[in-house]
């Protein structure tokens, strides 16, 4: 968990919010979150989930625009909806979804991949969210972040920086505009009512490259490429070679990024949790695919039109 309470705070920041105040009332700390302390929360009014915020100024978490985007989301018919948003309290209150969370195992079931490319289509038609998400300059502010505070670095990290911008480059031949993105969805995101796939935590939501998206899930839940093949093709309903290229290349770009949110965690975090590890294991995977002999073959075929 992202932030630890005592039971007796809570009450009282429950009482002050009109959706949780009514007794009797059970709590129950939910599984989860970095950055957060997620509870559910029982009333005779129904069963709410207060996402109660930890650090994030440093990971460039705003608690306004996750706030606006869980809204557009549930707009959408994706996203939980919300109940109440209280930034004195720093809490987020969005209904709770009874369901079936994800793994990275559950990929490999029958039909899977293309239930998360239909929530994914779902949520990026839905309206658009009050804010931009690059990760190429959130790489940069990451990496300010890290030499400005003499954070540890994944050993060699700089000597990737120009595989990063010759991605950059490349995927910028081709601009296809940008959608609302969770940009942030690992398997625990996905919550399986048993008729409807929801998204899940929008902490790193904005308007993104569809291929962010798909990428990003990719590295998050340990696809392999023929998985992440599926994920591109049952998204646009068709194969198509420029796209599944621009996705891969995007799981690195992601891949990097990401690392430094790792080495942010690993310096600053209270929690009793392998930042530097997983950290590691997002720059490795980087390392691999800008070293791969098909690198330079991904970035000619991403500049193609199919």
């Amino acid at each position: 968990m992202g932030k630890t309470l005592d039971l007796a705070s809570l009450e009282r920041r429950f009482d002050a919010v009109p959706a949780l105040s009514r007794t009797p009332r059970s709590i129950e700390e939910l599984s989860g979150g970095l950055t957060n302390l997620n509870v559910k929360v029982t009333t005779p009014d129904g069963v709410f989930v207060a996402r109660c915020f930890g650090q994030g100024e440093l990971l460039g978490i705003d608690r306004q625009v996750e706030h606006l985007n869980t809204r557009a989301a549930a707009e959408a018919g994706v996203g939980a909806p919300v109940f109440d948003f209280r930034e004195e309290l720093d809490m987020l209150v969005i209904g709770y979804i009874d369901g079936v969370t994800y793994d990275n195992s559950t990929f490999a079931q029958a039909g899977v991949v293309s239930r998360v490319a239909d929530a994914c289509a779902q949520l990026h038609a839905g309206p658009r969210f009050v804010n931009e998400f690059d990760m190429f300059a959130r790489q940069r502010n990451y990496l300010a972040i890290v030499e400005r505070n003499g954070f540890a670095l994944p050993e060699g990290y700089q000597r990737y920086a120009d595989r990063f911008d010759q991605i950059r480059s490349a995927l910028a031949v081709r601009e296809h505009g940008t959608v609302p993105c969770n940009n942030d969805l690992l398997a625990a995101n996905f919550v399986d009512d048993g008729t409807k796939l929801w998204v899940i935590d929008y902490e790193y939501s904005g308007n993104n490259d569809a291929c962010f998206e798909l990428g990003n899930i990719s590295t998050e839940c340990d696809l392999d490429l023929d998985q992440l093949e599926e994920l591109v093709t049952a998204y646009y309903g068709r194969r198509l070679r420029s796209r599944i290229a621009r996705a891969r290349l995007q799981a690195h770009v992601s891949q990097y990024g990401w690392a430094l949110w790792g080495a942010i965690q690993a310096a600053t975090s209270p929690l009793d949790f392998d930042f530097t590890g997983w950290g590691t294991e997002r720059y490795e995977k980087a390392v691999a695919g800008f070293t791969s002999d098909g690198f330079d073959e991904l970035l000619e075929e991403v500049q193609r039109d199919d």
